[in-house]
């Protein structure tokens, strides 16, 4: 990584919805937006209570999910099970988002992403996850003491420590995996919700579950 990507990775600003820092990315937008003038298209905000004390940290936004409907996790499968389990935990209103619109709420709770916008094949390049890193940070310097920070997948377990200037060989992403950064927070690990994972059983409802469990351990919550 240069000097000048270290120190910009450093940088904590907040959401900018007409960012187009990223050329490959901004391009790509505009030509799902040419083909499907119906959907968002365009960066991704984070979705959630602005005070919570648990932020996911998903991948990027996915083609007919939030690249969609402009909300996290919503109108894909990859959001099925994480919505039915933050409503299970008592962090959601309901158990499916469908729409960004659809009167959803997240109770002490807030989803975001590494990549803030819909990269090609679900699949963003190292210099696109670093670009995004100054929003990421800034929603992790907003987070209050004794947060919980959960990583879906190494992907997002990686920036979210890349964000902090935190080496990542200190500590390793698994599934269940905990960690605690200089930053204050417990920072908990787990296998993306992904269709490939969940119809695999790389990740099960369950597995899920337990790590949602020790969430709410770690918040103190019944």
């Amino acid at each position: 990584m240069t000097g000048e990507s270290r120190s910009r990775e450093q940088i904590a600003k907040p959401f900018d919805p007409n960012c187009r820092d990223c050329p490959r990315l901004a391009g790509f937008l505009d030509s799902v937006a040419a083909e499907r003038p119906d959907y968002h298209a365009a960066p991704v905000p984070d979705f959630g209570d602005s005070e919570a004390r648990f932020l996911i940290v998903g991948l990027a936004p996915g083609m007919h999910g939030a690249n969609r409907t402009g909300r996290p996790f919503t109108g894909d499968h990859a959001g099925i099970l994480l919505y039915q389990t933050l409503y299970d935990f008592g962090f959601s209103t309901a158990p499916e988002s469908h729409s960004a619109n659809d009167g959803l709420r997240l109770i002490d709770a807030r989803v975001s992403n590494a990549v803030r916008c819909l990269p090609p094949q679900n699949k963003p390049t190292p210099a696109e996850v670093r670009s995004c890193a100054p929003y990421l940070r800034h929603d992790l310097g907003a987070l209050p003491e004794h947060a919980v920070v959960l990583a879906l997948g190494r992907i997002a377990h990686d920036a979210v420590l890349s964000a902090l200037g935190e080496r990542r060989s200190h500590y390793p992403f698994g599934h269940a995996a905990e960690h605690r950064p200089a930053a204050g927070f417990t920072l908990l690990d787990s296998y993306h919700c992904s269709r490939y994972n969940t119809q695999t059983r790389r990740l099960t409802p369950d597995m899920f579950r337990a790590v949602f469990q020790r969430v709410c351990e770690l918040l103190n919550q019944p």
